[in-house]
């Protein structure tokens, strides 16, 4: 019996163990993609026919700010001079020419399979919690990899669920399932590191439709350096009044 109760006491320390280490684990992500709290990451998204031929593509420039702020600005012709900011939960949509903000959800599509939420957002750890599911190999080519199932932690994310697996020796993201609300299988993304064999940061995310198109849409990190916006900038109204940003 003491034998029984000493192995389910040790069983209970590794699961709280485990628990303590998903936070750790998403914070050690979250530096190939963001090694700052203020950030400016200047993206390409471009779309992949089924042939792997280019379709479309755009660019933008991205304010990732501590505290869930983030400011999208969009540079090719068909968007040029509109904007997106994320504050917390709330997204808003700022239009050349008009001084009303358009509130929309982080799922608002800006080309391919990529979302607002998808360049906007870029933190696992203050964004989800989760739990250790395993461990597995992973990958292309493969390797040891660590399995985490994830579940929002607040309403003003992109995805209700995420599984992600992340390299066991070095804790780089390799891949992710992205589950919407409704628990269907939206997106599989697959992560592109600068050096494979001593990874720092993440160049490339590919995605890859599991709804509809089944098409490869790739977002691609053309630069990253700290950058601090104006605390004006991260308001609705001042954007609208001052599109030039002056």
């Amino acid at each position: 019996m003491k034998r029984r109760t000493l192995f389910a006491a040790l069983a209970i320390a590794a699961s709280g163990a485990i628990a303590q280490d998903v936070p750790a684990l998403l914070k050690a992500a979250d530096k190939y993609r963001m090694s700052s709290d203020n950030m400016q990451v200047d993206t390409q998204i471009i779309v992949l026919n089924t042939d792997g031929s280019p379709d479309k593509e755009r660019r933008y420039t991205v304010f990732a700010q501590a505290k869930h702020q983030s400011l999208v600005l969009m540079h090719s012709p068909a968007e040029k001079g509109q904007k997106v900011l994320m504050l917390g939960d709330d997204f808003w949509l700022l239009m050349p020419g008009s001084q009303r903000p358009l509130r929309i959800t982080p799922m608002q599509k800006l080309l391919g399979d990529a979302s607002t939420g998808d360049i906007a957002t870029m933190s696992w750890a203050e964004d989800y919690t989760g739990t250790l599911a395993g461990e597995e190999r992973c990958g292309d080519p493969e390797q040891e990899c660590v399995h985490l199932s994830l579940v929002a932690a607040r309403k003003g994310v992109t995805y209700q669920r995420i599984e992600l697996w992340l390299g066991k020796a070095k804790h780089e993201p390799v891949k992710a399932d992205l589950y919407v609300q409704s628990d269907k299988l939206a997106k599989q993304a697959r992560f592109v590191m600068d050096k494979p064999a001593a990874p720092t940061s993440v160049t490339a995310m590919l995605l890859r439709d599991q709804l509809t198109n089944k098409k490869e849409t790739q977002v691609r990190y053309l630069g990253r350096k700290e950058h601090t916006v104006p605390e004006a900038w991260l308001n609705p109204m001042f954007l609208a009044r001052n599109p030039a940003l002056e």
